[in-house]
């Protein structure tokens, strides 16, 4: 590894790291929170009429 390179890749990549975990934590806890608050359609379904 070059002498001239800067230490800031390495703290960079672990911040990149910490967003992409905490982006994937978020997407799974969404996805159980939706399999399993199941109940009641969305709101939008009571403001149909049918003709």
């Amino acid at each position: 590894m070059p002498a001239n390179l800067p230490v800031r890749p390495r703290w960079r990549s672990a911040v990149t790291t910490v967003l992409l975990v905490m982006i994937s934590v978020m997407i799974v806890r969404d996805i159980l929170v939706r399999r399993w608050s199941g109940g009641a359609p969305p709101a939008s379904d009571f403001t149909r009429h049918s003709r």
